[in-house]
């Protein structure tokens, strides 16, 4: 029995330290500049890109499936995002909370879809230099 409550522990501890490490990787990446291309792209004219960009980035993703790379669906920061999204709904005390998370994840799916853009320029110039 007590092996069993140490095992339980031990993997909510593991859960809870995953969550924390990908939170960390999601600010890490978010805190990159984004170039103007993407913000004109996505028609984003505010200066910080905020929640309300995260939809319209999703959108340019979509449009432009060239600039997806690995994992372009973006399924699991999604995912969080309609999760945090219901909860500041929910719970009016979260909600400045919540904002904050959901501009995280609106810049952090600007900033691959930067990375991506970057990568294929390099790589389109250096087939026109070949």
């Amino acid at each position: 029995m007590i092996a069993a409550i140490i095992l339980m522990v031990s993997i909510v501890a593991l859960g809870q330290f995953g969550l924390y490490y990908w939170r960390a990787m999601i600010s890490g990446v978010a805190a990159q500049a984004i170039s103007d291309r993407i913000r004109a792209a996505a028609g984003i004219t505010s200066r910080p890109i905020g929640a309300q960009d995260f939809r319209s980035v999703l959108i340019l993703n979509n449009l432009s499936p060239d600039l997806r790379g690995p994992g372009g669906s973006f399924r699991v920061i999604r995912t969080y995002y309609a999760a945090v999204e219901k909860l500041g709904k929910i719970v009016p005390a979260m909600a400045s909370w919540s904002n904050a998370e959901m501009a995280t994840c609106a810049r952090y799916v600007a900033v691959l879809m930067d990375q991506h853009l970057e990568r294929n320029i390099a790589c389109a110039a250096q087939m026109r230099g070949m």
